[in-house]
């Protein structure tokens, strides 16, 4: 049953969904529930590996961490956008910074930390070499942001992940 329906309660949700936006009639319901079982199948080959917590303790400093980042984040951009980017001195750019984290689950993390930071983007992961592009809203030194990446949420976030 699984190697058939890996993700079961996916294919009813789609099952169900292609019923109630379409009419009730016995083709439509062939072809949902054939949607549905392609469906189930197609998420069961790119499902990811399962995330492990090495280090639990280190996942809730880590929380704490981004926490009065993004408070202080929120502070500097509103700060930035209301007072007009102190007077035309504001700069945005891009900062390359090399990486020593490789797992998915790190990775992930750091996007999400990046994401959630207001002022900043994370643009593009280049897994061979191991170079993530930021885009920083308020540059004021590229050496600034890489320093703060790498000692401040990688080394955090390999201890969680790696």
């Amino acid at each position: 049953m699984s190697r058939l329906v890996p993700h079961p309660l996916l294919s009813l949700l789609l099952f169900l969904l292609w019923g109630v936006f379409t009419s009730f009639t016995p083709g439509q319901m062939l072809l949902g529930a054939a949607i549905a079982l392609v469906a189930g199948r197609a998420v069961a080959t790119v499902e990811p590996e399962p995330l492990r917590f090495r280090r639990p303790d280190l996942f809730v400093k880590l929380f704490f961490i981004v926490g009065i980042d993004i408070i202080r984040s929120n502070r500097d951009v509103v700060r930035l956008i209301l007072s007009g980017g102190r007077h035309g001195e504001r700069v945005s750019g891009f900062v390359p910074i090399p990486l020593t984290i490789r797992s998915e689950g790190a990775l992930a993390g750091l996007a999400v930390i990046i994401t959630a930071t207001p002022g900043t983007t994370w643009v593009e992961y280049d897994s061979r070499t191991g170079v993530l592009l930021l885009h920083v809203f308020d540059l004021r030194e590229t050496d600034d942001w890489a320093t703060l990446v790498q000692t401040r949420y990688q080394p955090l976030l390999a201890g969680v992940f790696e």
